[in-house]
């Protein structure tokens, strides 16, 4: 079964090829016989089918917020074990995402996809059947390992399947994925669920993730054995780097995230919002990373230095100051978390696209996403409750310093990564010559 998404039968040798890691600029300029008779050429097609699982696999993060009260009233739960259940995905990432990175590199990204996805989709039809919360936390846990390598085998497979020059672009538009699936979820979950019940909701989505996963069945390679990744296991010396890298993720979504999740709680406290418009206005902020993210893949198309892009970060400090100033009006509050989820989706992408140029070889970039995904999951999980110990103990305004400091140790972590980058590309340019 060797189809592709829109066009004519491939052979599996051909399907084969397109995970192939396409050559660099460097290798085509040492060699220009060889750049004008292969002329690679990205597998776009196949590019948007991974991103599109990707966001399928996302929209597990926020299904369960828009019938929350249906499932609390259903199933007895306090809002404490509804937000347990919510967050439950990503906890598993924040503990094994880099030996998941490794098992990856084991079997095979695409056949771990696949798999990935099978999880997914079995996972969330069990919840939806869920009678009691250790049910529902069983199913979410099993759909969490599902999501993890998800998150790490879908940009290790994009990096694969671009062109270098296409490179930034693609994994810019990948690292949309998290804002889109949540902020889908989130304006059709409300809708879905009073029409199908919360149940019915959740196996909708379960049916739509399914059909990605025939998708990229069909469209990926599947050999009856493994695929392990060529090339050594990378080591922490030649992790180092995209460690660092990794530790400026965390501390962006540490500082960042927990801004948008709890915005919904500040506008009715601090501003007197009713639950609906502050819903409302906290999924539109939410979907502000989006043009951040795409706009890193342009940018660097347009050959702004990376340096130039993580300085950008610092615009979260007085976006901070803006949106938890107690005597500010609900327009500033709304336009400095709105910059807080631009940047977000900015540096996330930044951070996707500075992956390729820190690792040893391309095909350390499972294990390299598996570190990524385990950061970004480390400070997806302490971030919340974080603020919410800052907040609840001295107000809204203390978390104003916690943002500062861990932004700009992320944004001097990123500029320390970019310089090496730079380095490293003024030292390969001998070898091109």
């Amino acid at each position: 079964m060797g189809g592709t998404v829109t066009g004519p039968i491939v052979t599996t040798a051909r399907r084969r090829s397109l995970l192939t890691p396409q050559p660099s600029s460097c290798e085509s300029q040492r060699d220009p016989a060889r750049s004008e008779a292969s002329t690679p050429r990205s597998s776009w097609v196949t590019i948007i089918v991974i991103y599109l699982a990707g966001v399928a696999a996302a929209t597990s993060l926020g299904k369960f917020s828009s019938v929350g009260p249906q499932m609390t009233a259903q199933l007895g739960l306090s809002l404490s074990q509804l937000g347990w259940v919510i967050s439950a995905v990503v906890a598993l990432g924040a503990v094994a995402g880099l030996p998941a990175g490794y098992l990856v590199r084991r079997f095979g990204a695409a056949r771990s996809l696949v798999v990935a996805l099978v999880l997914m989709v079995a996972a969330s039809a069990l919840s939806a059947a869920a009678g009691n919360l250790a049910w529902l936390l069983t199913s979410r846990v099993a759909e969490s390992a599902g999501y993890l390598l998800v998150s790490i085998t879908c940009p290790a497979l994009i990096l694969r399947l671009a062109h270098e020059r296409d490179r930034g672009v693609a994994l810019s538009i990948w690292a949309t994925f998290v804002p889109v699936g949540i902020g889908l979820s989130t304006l059709a979950g409300g809708a879905a669920g009073a029409a199908l019940g919360w149940r019915g909701w959740v196996l909708l989505l379960a049916g739509l993730t399914l059909v990605m996963t025939l998708i990229v069945r069909a469209r990926l390679p599947w050999t009856s054995a493994p695929e392990t990744a060529a090339g050594s296991v990378p080591g922490a010396r030649a992790l180092a780097w995209p460690a660092l890298l990794t530790v400026a993720f965390c501390l962006m979504v540490l500082v960042t995230i927990p801004v948008i999740v709890l915005l919904p709680t500040l506008l009715i406290e601090q501003h007197g919002r009713s639950a609906a418009v502050a819903g409302a206005l906290t999924s539109a902020i939410s979907l502000v990373g989006v043009p951040g993210g795409l706009a890193v893949g342009l940018l660097l198309r347009r050959r702004v230095p990376l340096g130039v892009l993580a300085a950008s970060g610092l615009l979260v400090v007085p976006a901070a100051w803006l949106t938890y100033d107690s005597e500010g009006s609900l327009a500033a509050a709304v336009t400095g978390a709105g910059v807080i989820s631009l940047e977000n989706g900015l540096l996330g992408a930044l951070v996707f696209a500075a992956l390729p140029q820190v690792l040893e070889r391309l095909d350390h970039a499972d294990v390299g996403n598996g570190l990524v995904t385990q950061m970004g999951s480390l400070g997806s999980l302490l971030g919340p409750p974080l603020f919410g110990l800052v907040a609840g103990a001295s107000g809204y305004g203390a978390a104003v310093p916690v943002i500062v400091a861990g932004m700009v140790a992320s944004v001097g972590i990123m500029l320390l990564v970019t310089r090496h980058v730079s380095g490293r590309a003024r030292r390969a340019a001998p070898e091109i010559g």
